[in-house]
């Protein structure tokens, strides 16, 4: 298996993302990302792969690939569709340098899900809003 990174433009955070999809999703389904360029390696990616989206600087949370499809852009020219599941999984923040296009990710190089770490040293002390707060700023 292997996943795809890719730059959200214009995308402020995760919440960001979150309602521009959703919008997207409501106006045209599937959920998708239309991208210039077919990945060769698309049958390993849909073995469980996932798009993992570069936020302002920091790879901070995937979506699970369901599907790398033909499409076209509105003005009818040929592109790919990267087809995906809604569900926003945050992942353990990791600083990435800006890159055009998307690029390959092997699985054991993938930041894990926050919800896989392990609790901080004194986490459990935190009032809950602060850890919720904490967790979607990937402090924690």
């Amino acid at each position: 298996m292997v996943h795809l990174t890719k730059l959200a433009v214009g995308i402020r955070d995760i919440d960001h993302l979150r309602s521009v999809q959703a919008d997207r999703l409501r106006s045209d389904p599937p959920l998708r990302h239309r991208t210039r360029s077919f990945p060769r390696r698309r049958e390993e990616i849909l073995q469980g792969g996932s798009l993992y989206w570069v936020i302002a600087g920091a790879t901070l949370v995937r979506q699970r690939l369901l599907d790398i499809v033909e499409d076209q852009w509105s003005d009818g020219s040929a592109c790919t569709a990267l087809i995906l599941d809604p569900t926003l999984v945050q992942v353990a923040a990791r600083p990435t340098k800006p890159f055009q296009g998307w690029r390959y990710l092997a699985a054991d190089d993938a930041p894990l899900d926050l919800d896989e770490l392990p609790p901080a040293l004194g986490e459990g002390d935190l009032p809950p809003a602060l850890r919720t707060a904490l967790r979607s700023l990937c402090l924690l």
